[in-house]
């Protein structure tokens, strides 16, 4: 590895300088100036697009400055390059956005320089080389984000949920400089590359004890269960916020976990927390995700569970996999934030929908049949092709193919027509071919840079068989759902899955955020 200056470094000093323009001018400011602040994150993504080109001709570089535990190192390999281009890509659509939502807004240039220096200190994390740099990043993004969330600060909503934010999210910061510390204690550097050598396979009890951190830093940056009720609140910024926090920043948690895999994957405990963590947030996040009416709550709710799903993916050790669900998750959710507006109105335009094809018990037993029939089929020609798939990806793929296996059901419904059975069942056959294909460019893309998936022990088969059953469980009832959806206990049981079982006013009561509302109204 070269220790050339990566190019990429210049994509945050970009951002940084159009920001301090911007909160220069923090009023109304028509004409060139919202102009700059988008040229400025389209010039971060021509950076990334150069840092790209060294990566190809002179392949991995660092750069470090001071020593010790200050040291601040900046990595370019084909994991930070891959996320400075998709945050680079994000920030530009958010910032074009933003440039007509905020226009005449009073404070239309502090919004953009706030938006600006988020987005270079998202850019500082994903490049970042030492946990030093890591904490700092994660610093400034917390400071910038809850400025932006009290961009309209009258609103008692917004400033209960600007402070459960900075709770949690510092919070992680808190256990991220716990790691930093004990890991530098104990090998004397804070340089990721150095760590990998010199900690290896085998981790000390302070070691562990310092994953241990990593992952409790990770978990609440992902907005985990049960300290996830920030995320569902942050609507009361205005929606380029909500499309930056959710297609970006919110996967920091699970960048970071990503960035220190080598360290992570050398704990099986670790491990087994995320798993266990990761799945229950899922199915959580899932389940009530579908009892919401509002737009941005259900894909607020979406995230949550999406982190969930994340985070168990990089317990089970399929690394590259986790990184391409970054990379897809953020192009969707910011596609869907700010396109919210529009699908209201279409749905609103949209025909009376007719008789739902309710499917019965055997036609459930048989859906979940011909979808895993079609995921076996399927995995045993890519196993054949490719090389054997690990337990572990073969587990996730099944946890998909129970999202399809409700599809097929409504298709095989007795009231369902032909056409409907048709097209479900393809659609089982085509998840199916795009888990293993996507799986082997992610493979190829990123397996190089990231640990292989361990080879499963006994831990890890319980494991295995939990989260696959469990989302197994989950799936089949929500098949059925119908057949019991007038049932009087039903209504009671959606209302308290709709308010995600109370735990944010738990939270809120704990930290007195119905106090704070009420102090300033």
């Amino acid at each position: 590895m070269s220790h050339l200056v990566p190019s990429p470094l210049l994509a945050p000093i970009v951002l940084l300088a159009a920001a301090a323009l911007s909160i220069a001018r923090p009023g109304r400011r028509p004409g060139r100036y919202p102009v700059i602040a988008e040229a400025s994150a389209l010039a971060a993504i021509a950076v990334a697009l150069a840092g790209l080109g060294q990566l190809l001709v002179l392949g991995p570089s660092t750069a470090s400055l001071l020593k010790g535990p200050f040291m601040l190192a900046i990595r370019l390999d084909p994991v930070s390059i891959t996320m400075t281009l998709l945050v680079a890509f994000i920030g530009w659509v958010v910032m074009r956005y933003a440039r007509s939502y905020l226009d005449g807004e009073a404070r239309e240039g502090r919004f953009h320089g706030l938006m600006l220096a988020a987005l270079a200190a998202v850019q500082i994390v994903v490049q970042s080389g030492s946990l030093t740099l890591l904490l700092l990043g994660f610093i400034a993004i917390g400071i910038c984000l809850r400025q932006l969330l009290l961009f309209y600060p009258e609103r008692p909503a917004a400033r209960r949920a600007a402070t459960k934010f900075m709770l949690v999210w510092h919070a992680g910061d808190i256990a991220l400089f716990g790691a930093t510390g004990l890991f530098f204690a104990s090998t004397g550097t804070v340089e990721l590359g150095a760590l990998f050598q010199t900690v290896g396979p085998h981790l000390s009890l302070v070691q562990h004890l310092a994953v241990g951190l990593l992952v409790l830093a990770a978990a609440l940056k992902a907005a985990t269960f049960p300290l996830h009720g920030w995320l569902t609140e942050v609507m009361e910024a205005p929606t380029p916020v909500s499309a930056l926090l959710h297609a970006g920043i919110i996967n920091a948690g699970g960048f970071l976990l990503i960035r220190t895999a080598d360290l992570v994957q050398a704990s099986p405990g670790a491990m087994g927390v995320l798993v266990a963590l990761g799945g229950l947030t899922a199915l959580f996040g899932a389940v009530v995700m579908l009892t919401q009416s509002a737009v941005k709550t259900a894909l607020a709710w979406s995230t949550i569970a999406q982190m969930g799903f994340m985070l168990l993916q990089c317990g089970l050790g399929l690394w590259p996999l986790a990184l391409l669900h970054i990379v897809a998750h953020s192009l969707y959710k910011a596609h869907a934030f700010l396109s919210s507006g529009g699908a209201v109105a279409a749905v609103v335009n949209l025909r009376r929908p007719g008789p739902i094809a309710i499917p019965s018990v055997a036609n459930v037993l048989r859906s979940f049949a011909i979808a895993l029939v079609l995921y076996a089929v399927v995995s045993v020609v890519f196993s054949l092709a490719a090389g054997p798939k690990s337990p572990q990806a073969l587990a996730i793929g099944a946890m998909l193919i129970f999202g399809v296996a409700y599809l097929v059901a409504q298709g095989l419904a007795d009231a369902a027509p032909a056409e409907l059975t048709r097209r479900t069942s393809v659609s089982a056959l085509f998840v199916a071919l795009a888990y293993f294909t996507f799986q082997q460019v992610a493979k190829l893309l990123w397996g190089a840079s990231l640990p292989h998936t361990p080879v499963a022990g006994p831990l890890e088969w319980a494991l295995i068989v939990l989260a696959v059953a469990s989302f197994g469980l989950v799936a089949f009832a929500q098949a059925l759902f119908p057949l019991w959806a007038h049932h009087p206990s039903t209504a009671g049981l959606r209302v308290h899955i709709a308010n995600g079982l109370y735990l944010n006013a738990l939270l809120d009561r704990a930290i007195g955020g119905y106090r704070l509302a009420k102090s300033r109204s």
